[in-house]
Formats: C-alpha cells, structure tokens, sequence
C-alpha cells in the first residue's frame, strides 16, 4: 500500500510512523517501505475482525483518511508481488484486489510487461524481449529450462515462478530500511538554481548523518523534483561506491538536478532518497592524499558528535545558509570616507 495526503502530496515522516503504528493494530507483520509504502500480512486477522483481506483493506483506508487525513491506495493479492501490482493498477485513493484463485491471478498478469514482474528491471527486460518474451504471460508459458538458459539459473527459476503469480518472498516485519529519505518545501515556487542548490546541499547532509547513525551506506541516490503544478520528475544515479559521505552524496546530488536542466521551472519541493542501502563496513573509504578530503572526514565526525549531543540542528554546512549579507560603505554605521 502507497500513503498520500488529502492534497496528494507524500506524507511526512511523523504521518509515515503514525501509519505504521495503525497498521500495527490489525497485524504485527508489517514491513516498512519509507518513505510512503508498507506490506502488511492479514491473514492472522481475517477471523478476528470477521472480514476478508479486501475488507480488512478498506477499514485501514477508512481510518487512515479519518484519523490522519492520508489517502491509502492499496493492493491486495496472496504474496508481496501481486499486492504490489494490484496496488500500482489501483486507483489514486482505491483498492485493487486480486483474486487467489490461480487463474484469476495469471489473468491478471498475462498482458502486463515484463518489467512489472517484482526483481525484472531494465536490462533484464531488454533480454527477455529479445527472444520474445516481452509479456508476463510469454514468460509465464515458456519452460523454465529456457528461462534457466537466457537468465541462469537461480533468475531463470525466480521470474518464471513470479510470472505464473508464485512469490514466496515473506513480509519481513521490522526489515531495515531499504532507503532513507529527506524533502525540502520551499515556501514559494523557486526559480533560482542557487537556493535549490542550497536545498539540496542541507539534503545531503541530513541523508548523509541519519545514515552515519543508522551505520548505513548507500548505492544509489535518487532526486525528485516537484513543480507548481503537482508533477513530478525522478532521477537515479548509482554512486562510484556505498557512501554516507556528505560531501560525495552532495556532488550526486548537484550532478542529478544540473542534468535535469531545469533553467526557468517553478519547483515547489526536492527530495533526495538514498537508496540501495548496505552495511556502512561495505562503504570501503579510499585513500586519498588531498588533505581536504580528510579534512572534510575529521569535519564530519565532529559534526556528527554535535549532533549527537546537541541534537540535530547543532550544525549545518554554511553553504546552506545563503549568502549573508556583510555591512558595506553605504549602511548606516559605515559612513563613506
């Protein structure tokens, strides 16, 4: 299930942990997907609240839009994959059920791309459509001996059992995060490439010291830039290596919205999400003899005791502040000579 507010804006993180807990009072088996999706499994409390899994979605709707103002759309299908499917095939605010029966779900599969299929992303699709297998129904009629030899074996096996709608993946309750996420609102439309910049320098830095304590690294980091008229544009770069280096997520992050060349658009928010992440021992740091990417470490670490200590607005990157203005020859005090 994907949460959004009565406004369609995505909720924040008091609203994502408040949603969470209310989804903890139908199921304990309930995995977070920050920063505005979560997987729930209900089939413990089909016979407590004396409804079906399509039921027991549409009172989680009806009191996260009454108790937290937040729209729920939601998917629901007998394994992760289906549910979230269902959910992307669902309208805004609705709910899409598929049925367990068998059929019912290859029906519900069979003329969707290959893409669609949870683990199947680009280049994986690109290969599969070379031999014409283009559809999840194709693959799903291909034997799994064909699929084995164009994908190997272990990813032959796993995309021919989600194509015929088998997904034994489990929802995993408390899973760590898969992504950590930070939005800045600018108070009117923005215009100015500096101050976005500036959004996006205080971004970094908050995603690089949540993820610091979390001892987390990210893999990839992904931009989402919303306009003044409610659409959005999201961009993806894969970092050189895991990393919770501000200043390498900042140099992303700089490098994703210069791409976008955005020039005269009138952006109502950004938003950075770090995602793909790992063990921050997996973030191997490189040897470097520019004093001032040590420096920039020792910097950091101290930051981050401030921090620690202080709370998080103990400090921030001066860059993000703006430029300040600086008593000249003309303001009162400074008397021409």
């Amino acid at each position: 299930m994907r949460f959004r507010t009565a406004a369609g804006e995505p909720v924040d993180a008091r609203q994502y942990e408040q949603l969470l807990g209310l989804l903890a009072q139908f199921t304990p088996v309930v995995q977070a997907l920050p920063p505005d999706a979560a997987l729930a499994d209900v089939r413990g409390a089909l016979r407590y609240f004396g409804r079906d899994a399509a039921g027991i979605a549409a009172l989680i709707r009806l009191r996260a839009l009454a108790w937290h103002g937040v729209s729920c759309t939601i998917g629901v299908g007998a394994n992760p994959q289906l549910a979230r499917i269902a959910a992307q095939d669902a309208p805004p605010g609705g709910i899409r059920a598929v049925p367990a029966d068998p059929r019912a779900a290859a029906a519900f599969l069979d003329r969707r791309p290959a893409a669609a299929l949870h683990g199947v992303g680009p280049a994986t699709a690109r290969t599969l459509s070379a031999y014409g297998l283009d559809s999840v129904g194709r693959i799903a009629a291909a034997p799994p001996a064909t699929l084995q030899r164009i994908l190997g074996a272990k990813a032959g096996r796993a995309v021919s059992d989600r194509a015929r709608g088998i997904d034994p993946t489990p929802v995993t309750p408390n899973a760590a995060a898969r992504s950590i996420a930070a939005e800045h609102r600018f108070a009117h439309d923005e215009l100015d490439p500096d101050r976005r910049r500036r959004a996006l320098l205080s971004l970094a830095d908050e995603l690089g010291a949540r993820l610091r304590t979390s001892g987390q690294a990210a893999r990839a980091l992904t931009l989402t830039v919303r306009y003044a008229d409610r659409s959005t544009t999201t961009r993806t770069r894969r970092l050189a290596a895991p990393t919770a280096h501000g200043p390498a997520l900042t140099e992303a992050a700089y490098a994703l919205h210069t791409a976008l060349a955005l020039q005269r658009a009138r952006v109502r928010a950004l938003a950075l999400r770090a995602e793909d992440l790992c063990p921050a021992e997996h973030a191997a740091r490189q040897l470097s003899f520019d004093p001032a990417d040590d420096r920039a470490h020792r910097v950091e670490a101290a930051t981050d005791r401030a921090r620690a200590r202080f709370g998080p607005g103990a400090a921030r990157p001066a860059a993000a502040l703006g430029p300040v203005a600086v008593p000249g020859p003309d303001l009162p005090g400074h008397p021409r000579p």
